[in-house]
């Protein structure tokens, strides 16, 4: 009894001394562990199932080792299944991966055509000529009424302009920093009545026009594709005959931005309009900035708005939102264009010019950054300076 027991107990240490040393070979082992394509199976390389089985016949009888063969089977299949899990999380990353490789690399002008910069793949981006983001504010219902009584179509005659010319025109508005508040259902109601806005993900202040700079013109790129971005105040007469004209001629060109450019002072004073907390980084007290186009209006081509809107995270934002567009393409393969036509003063100035035949882009009062008191005379400089009426529906572009 005695010598059966200590056979019996000494081949159960022999086996565990077995599987011991089995586990502290393979650990050891200079052999890799390998993928083969064919069977979709994980092993030692120069290992085959039926080795467990060489490897354990003198440790063993045939009950313990098909026990133990019994056992390492089922880890096997355990690790198969995760390794199917994760060739299936693989394959939806690589999937994914190069769209999002090309629409996040900084600065990449070459794969623009290429980039889908909309975020609902059902919906098809509209092609247009041009898009007309016209900035306006809670408490610009008055104003918003004057463009819509001059320069901007209303109604059918909107559509009509954006099925046959491709100008797109629509107020951009942000919401309110409440979730629903009054101001944003107003603007909802309007809405509804004109169907001429454009709502941004922005919450509206004056000291977010930046910001609300970059959401229009990556609000406008994903959902037209245009030729021609711009933005306008809503107190600035425009001609949208002689602006379609004016963007068409330089649409060949890459890269295009257009406007007044200017180049003034960096306000380092305190209390002051247009001060401009970051004015270190301009050098010394008394410089200017480099040179930009006025903030009244300003048109840029494709290239650019998509190099915006996917860019937007890391473009810095100054003061203001004129200094802070010029800011983005310092440095790029950009050609400024400055057309002084799209800076006329309002009459005499603008009346002057369409009676020689030279008509103005846009039309506004320096002193007052917009058309001074635009509701009570927006409607006068319309009548005096605006282009006829037949040359925006009879313009080729």
């Amino acid at each position: 009894m005695t010598n059966r027991n200590r056979g019996k107990v000494s081949l159960e240490w022999i086996l565990i001394l077995c599987i011991f040393s089995f586990a502290l070979g393979m650990l050891f082992s200079n052999r890799i562990w390998v993928f083969p394509k064919s069977e979709d199976q994980i092993m030692p390389l120069g290992r085959r199932p039926g080795d467990l089985a060489a490897i354990s016949h003198d440790c063993a009888t045939d009950k313990d080792k098909r026990e133990l063969i019994g056992e390492f089977s089922k880890a096997h299949e355990a690790i198969e299944r995760n390794v199917r899990s994760l060739d299936s999380s693989i394959a939806k990353l690589r999937m994914e991966l190069p769209s999002t490789k090309n629409s996040r690399k900084i600065g990449n002008f070459e794969n623009f055509s290429t980039v889908a910069v909309h975020l609902d793949s059902t919906e098809t981006r509209k092609r247009t000529f041009m898009v007309i983001g016209i900035n306006t504010a809670f408490s610009s219902r008055k104003r918003r009424d004057s463009v819509r009584e001059t320069w901007m179509p209303r109604g059918k005659s909107l559509l009509q302009l954006e099925q046959e010319k491709g100008i797109v025109v629509r107020f951009m508005i942000g919401h309110s920093a409440t979730s629903n508040s009054i101001l944003d259902r107003a603007i909802d109601s309007e809405d509804a009545q004109h169907n001429d806005f454009l709502r941004l993900e922005h919450i509206e202040g004056y000291h977010e026009l930046s910001a609300k700079t970059k959401a229009f013109f990556s609000t406008a790129v994903e959902k037209w594709d245009a030729e021609f971005y711009i933005k306008v105040d809503d107190d600035v007469h425009v001609n949208l005959g002689t602006l379609a004209a004016t963007l068409a001629r330089h649409r060949s060109k890459p890269r295009i931005y257009i406007g007044c450019m200017k180049s003034g002072p960096v306000l380092h004073q305190k209390n002051v309009k247009y001060h401009e907390p970051e004015y270190w980084k301009f050098g010394e007290e008394g410089n200017k900035y480099f040179r930009h186009a006025t903030g009244q209006i300003y048109a840029i081509s494709k290239d650019l708005a998509k190099y915006i809107s996917i860019n937007q995270p890391i473009l810095h934002k100054f003061a203001n939102e004129d200094v802070s567009l010029g800011a983005w393409f310092i440095g790029l393969e950009v050609e400024h264009i400055d057309d002084r036509n799209m800076c006329c003063g309002t009459p005499p100035q603008c009346e002057w010019k369409a009676q020689a035949g030279n008509v103005c882009v846009a039309s506004f009062d320096w002193t007052c950054s917009g058309i001074c008191k635009s509701v009570e005379r927006i409607k006068d400089v319309h009548a005096k300076c605006g282009e006829d009426a037949a040359t925006l529906w009879n313009a080729l572009f």
